[in-house]
């Protein structure tokens, strides 16, 4: 294993992480923990069970890095705002996100939060580091979290899609002076920790 996911017999999958990596995969989740935020918990005395029929926001959110990970499901951010069709678009994506966005909130929560604990379930030798190994559901939580920090880092560094699929936008080849040079170094490593970790899941 040289970094990158690969299958293990037996079932799951196992990547090598010097302390460093671990380190940085971590500080990330928890920081992505944070920007998604705590979530609404029961008051005292309340009805834990109300919570599952709360509704959330209509509106997408103004950081532009929750935008992304919270798109609207319909509609387009470029149309007139004015046009009757688009008015009934967006309206239904509102409607749409006001009883999906807490629980989606919740899934990315809970991912980011099981990647945390195996990080720090790992018992590290050292300067040679540790071997994350993980199992089915594990990988699952691990993929969602891998790519809502690709998105969030890539929306801070303003990736495009073209940048992304092409591999030759102006953030690659950035000299090591230029202060968003360790952002950028991270999301290509996130993006081959990704794509290997989806490779070795494929039947």
């Amino acid at each position: 294993m040289a970094g990158l996911f690969e299958e293990i017999p037996g079932g799951g999958v196992a990547v090598a992480l010097d302390e460093v990596e671990i380190s940085i995969l971590r500080s990330l989740a928890v920081q992505l923990l944070e920007l998604v935020g705590p979530g609404d918990q029961p008051a005292a005395g309340e009805d834990p069970l109300a919570a599952l029929f709360a509704e959330g926001p209509s509106e997408a959110p103004s950081d532009p890095a929750l935008a992304r990970l919270f798109p609207d499901a319909y509609g387009d951010p470029q149309a007139d705002p004015d046009d009757a069709h688009e008015r009934e678009v967006r309206a239904n994506s509102a409607e749409f996100r006001r009883f999906t966005e807490n629980d989606l909130r919740e899934r990315k929560r809970m991912d980011a939060l099981a990647v945390v604990r195996s990080l720090d379930a790992l018992a590290t030798g050292g300067e040679g580091g540790a071997v994350l190994k993980l199992a089915d559901d594990d990988c699952k939580r691990w993929l969602g979290t891998l790519n809502d920090l690709r998105l969030t880092i890539g929306t801070r560094l303003e990736v495009t899609d073209d940048d992304d699929a092409a591999g030759t936008g102006e953030l690659y080849r950035l000299p090591d002076s230029d202060p968003r040079k360790p952002m950028v170094m991270a999301y290509l490593w996130l993006g081959a920790l990704q794509e290997s970790l989806v490779e070795t899941l494929m039947p």
